[in-house]
Parts: structure tokens; sequence; C-alpha cells
């Protein structure tokens, strides 16, 4: 299947981002950096943790705008955002690092970290081992990895240089054609996003209508299109726990407070 016009320009972006950073810090500096960073903070171990405990898992996202929703709060403060979070229950934090379509900034991975002691996912269209060592350098303790942007066999090779890094991955898909690609990975968290790449719709029969392909010992993450609590409740009459959300978040005066009343 090809890809979604808005996709491909962010992947072409992506690819001029990427070389004008190597101009300024190479990827060996960038490996070399990494080995002297602190240990990662466990973004896998802390949602089986989480799920072990029979509850919902929340990985609540501070994001400040999207190609399709326009800015979703301009009052953008990650750090207070991270704190109101972990205040108010979430067991990891996802930080949108993509300036061009998102309004996102890799500085934001460690102003969230100073803020907070949940482990944070580095949100962004990651292609190529130079962003992989990069999160990590930047702070990251999980990337994500888009089975829609990338070929297979690139996709098993920076899930391999990602663990050898040191963080963990969440490998998103949409759709069981992608889900063929990701169960041919080892110790990731599968993330179904609920959002059509081609239309920006959402629904979350998405995620229902896979969990029957998906083998039970996977950790099952549902993305997107959660905005009450009757969507949390269909996600856990179906079985699944564990959820990455952020607009309904991002619109509420208090994230934090806005997650307590959804998961309460």
């Amino acid at each position: 299947m090809s890809k979604p016009d808005i996709l491909n320009r962010i992947l072409d972006t992506k690819l001029e981002e990427i070389a004008a950073d190597a101009k300024s810090v190479s990827l060996a500096t960038l490996i070399s950096d990494a080995r002297h960073c602190p240990d990662c903070r466990g973004f896998l171990s802390a949602i089986n943790a989480q799920r072990k405990q029979a509850d919902n898992a929340i990985i609540a996202e501070a994001k400040k705008a999207s190609p399709s929703k326009g800015v979703i709060r301009p009052d953008f403060n990650v750090a207070q955002i991270a704190q109101s979070y972990q205040s108010g229950g979430a067991t990891c934090l996802s930080v949108l690092t993509d300036a061009h379509y998102f309004q996102g900034d890799l500085s934001y991975i460690n102003d969230a970290k100073v803020a907070c002691k949940l482990p944070i996912i580095r949100k962004d269209f990651i292609i190529d081992e130079y962003q992989v060592y990069q999160s990590r350098v930047a702070g990251a303790d999980c990337i994500l990895l888009i089975v829609s942007a990338l070929e297979p066999q690139r996709l098993v090779e920076l899930s391999q240089c990602a663990r050898q890094a040191g963080l963990d991955v969440l490998v998103e898909i949409h759709d069981e054609e992608e889900l063929d690609i990701a169960l041919q990975l080892e110790g990731v968290l599968l993330g179904i996003n609920n959002r059509n790449l081609r239309t920006f719709e959402t629904s979350l029969d998405t995620t229902i209508n896979l969990l029957s392909k998906i083998p039970e010992h996977i950790t099952i993450v549902t993305e997107s299109g959660i905005h009450t609590k009757a969507d949390i409740q269909r996600m856990n009459e179906h079985g699944v726990h564990a959820f990455l959300i952020g607009e309904a978040f991002m619109r509420a005066e208090s994230p934090g407070d806005k997650l307590k009343e959804l998961f309460s």
C-alpha cells in the first residue's frame, strides 16, 4: 500500500532534518555520548507493572499541534504539563518532538524529564539510526516506530538499534497488513492507531477488529479517538487496558485533572 501524501511529505522533511543535524553533531558522536547516558527509566516495564496491578496504564501526551487539528494548546509549557500528568496518575509520558508539523522540539524531552519521574517516549517519525541515538542522548526512554513509515527490514533494523541503545520501542500499526509485519518484532509494545492516515478519521473499531489476531502475551496500546469514559469502558470490555491519549487532555485547562476525571 502506498503511503499517504501527508506521510510522504513528513518523511521527506525528516530526511532533510537528519542531514542538517548530522552536520552539527555526527552519528559517531551521538553513539559515543549515548554510552555515558544514565539508565533509561523503563517505559515497557512501567506499562507492564501497571497492568499487573489490574489497572489501566496511561501514556499521557504533550502535544501542542497537529496537521489535522492545527494548534491544540496555545499555552504550551511541557514542564508544567509533565508535572500535571504525574500528579494525575499517568504511567508514562509521550512528548511530540516534530517541529515542522506538530510544533514540537527535541528539547522538550529533557524539559519533561527534569520536571517529572515518568518514563518518556519520543513521539516523532523515526526513520534512521541517527534519530535513535539522538533520542537516547536527548533523554528519551522509548521511541515510536511507525510501520507505515518504514520498509519491513528497516523496521527490524531500527528496532534492534533501539534495543542496543537501551531504548524501549512502541511499534505503531493501523491495519492487519501492518500487524503481520509488527508481529515479527520481539520485546516491543504494540500500538494500534485508530486514526486513518488517509482520511484522519478515527474509529475505535480499528483496535477492536484487530484484537483476535494478536497473541495474548503482547501488550496492546490503543491510540487516538479516546475522549470519554464510555470510550475507556468499551476498550476495557474488550480487554484493552493501555491507552495513549493526547488531544482530550491537551484541550483541558488542567491535563492531569482531566486524566483523573476520565480514569476515576
